[in-house]
Parts: structure tokens; sequence; C-alpha cells
């Protein structure tokens, strides 16, 4: 009789195991922990692998502690110099603490991205437009360091948070172009009055090198006129020897310009007196 009531027993035991085995067997990957609760009071977490949970008394919730890649949607804001900018981000955050995650807060994914919308407007209404353009890593460092804080208690890690696009309205890009263009031709001003700076240096330079050696003047003025005359130029060049013109000017030089005037004659005497 014995024997009959425990496979009676034993029977039982099976038809109530075999319908809720599915319920208590759970596999949970590598990239995933399963967070337990016992009559709704927190166990842990568990995985991966695979492992058995009472059906009706104990519950799992999965967690992905894979990183997630998020976008932050457009938001517009007023920078610090009051210009009008639509930005846009993206952000990579992962699961440090499946438990909190859990337990802290209802869907951490959603609340993450709230966050970062939030942040994204306050941290562009305390920065100026230059800073926003030049400074990006500055500010991306800046919204990591305020969101991840503000995570950290649902146990969810903000890794790196990267500004992707910043849209500027079209008179302020048309103003930025007349800058741009502005500084430009500065740059190219500065540069000529340079190089005329450096061309006058050389330029006297040369000129007191040929006053110490008039013969230099003389082969310059040669070489310019091997450069004129080209293969195919008509035009005859007869250079005439500045030494000879030289001449000439101290001939003149000497005689004081102009040669003299001739005297004039003397007036003739009166006829004789009157008696």
């Amino acid at each position: 009789m014995a024997k009959f009531m425990s496979s009676i027993l034993t029977a039982l035991g099976y038809l109530l195991v075999i319908p809720l085995a599915p319920f208590a067997i759970r596999i949970v990957q590598e990239y995933e922990r399963g967070v337990i609760f016992r009559l709704g009071r927190l166990q842990g977490a568990r995985g991966p692998g695979l492992f058995i949970i009472i059906p009706i008394i104990e519950r799992m919730v999965k967690v992905d502690l894979r990183t997630v890649t998020m976008d932050v949607p457009s938001q517009e804001a007023i920078t610090k110099d009051n210009v009008t900018v639509r930005v846009n981000a993206v952000i990579y955050f992962h699961v440090l603490r499946p438990e909190e995650s859990v337990v802290n807060v209802q869907d951490h994914v959603r609340a993450t991205s709230q966050i970062a919308q939030t942040t994204l407007r306050s941290v562009l209404g305390q920065a100026e437009l230059d800073e926003l353009l030049s400074e990006r890593e500055k500010i991306n460092n800046s919204l990591q360091k305020i969101i991840d804080e503000q995570t950290e208690p649902w146990g969810v890690k903000v890794t790196v948070v990267e500004i992707k696009d910043v849209e500027l309205p079209q008179s302020m890009q048309r103003a930025m172009a007349r800058q741009a263009e502005a500084e430009r031709e500065r740059r190219a001003k500065i540069i000529n009055a340079e190089g005329e700076y450096q061309a006058s240096e050389r330029l006297a330079e040369a000129g007191r090198i040929m006053a110490a050696e008039p013969a230099t003047l003389q082969l310059r003025f040669l070489q310019t006129l091997s450069e004129v005359a080209t293969e195919r130029n008509s035009t005859i060049i007869f250079p005439v020897p500045i030494d000879l013109i030289s001449l000439f000017m101290d001939k003149f030089g000497n005689t004081g310009g102009a040669p003299a005037a001739a005297p004039s004659a003397p007036e003739p005497s009166a006829a004789g007196s009157t008696q």
C-alpha cells in the first residue's frame, strides 16, 4: 500500500512539474543578466547560463548589458550670444548594475534619452556660438559628465556623447561667410604688403652694391636686353654705353651747363665838347 501511495505521489509530482517546466527553466545569454525577485523582494542578478526559478514564487527580469547607441532628436536652443541653433547628438551608454536599472527606474533607456535632451538644451544655452563651433570636444565632455552623474543612480554608465550636426539660420551663415571672406582679404593684404617690404629691402641693397661697382649696372642692363630680345621679337635694341653718357655729363657739369654769353660791345663815346 505504501508503495502504491508513493507511486501516486510521484506521478502527481511529474504531472505538476512537466507543465511548469517551461516556466521554471531560464536561459540567460552572455550579454544579459537575469534580475530575480522572490515574492516581490530582490534576490540579485543571475547569469549567464541555464538556471531554474520557482514558478509563481519567483520572477525574473532580463537586462541587456550591451552598449546602446541612441540618437538624441534635434533640439532647438538659444546660445549665450542669442543665436538660435538646432543641434542633434548621439549618446553611447550601457547598464553597469542590472539590479539598480530595474529597481530604481521604470525604463532606463527612455529615462536616459529624456535626460540627454534636457541636458543638451541646457548646455547649449550656456555656450556661445563660436565656442559651439570651435570647441566641440569641450562641450561633448561637459555633456557626458552631466548626463553620467544623473544616470549613475540607475546603474547606467554614459561613455560617449557626441554632437553630430549644428544647423544655423541662413542669415547667420551669410554673415559668417562675409566674415571669413573679409578675414581672407585681410591676410592677403598683409602678405602682399610684407612681400613689397621685403622686395624694397632687396632693391635698396642691390642699389648700394651697384653704386659701389658701376660695372654691375652695365651687366644688369645687358642681362635685361637678353631677356627682352626673344626669338620672335622683331625689335632691335642698341645699348648706349653708360660711360659715354657719363663723359657728357661730366663735361657739362664742369662748364656750368650751357656755354657763356658773349660780352656786349661798349657804348660809343660822345662827340667832342661844344666850344
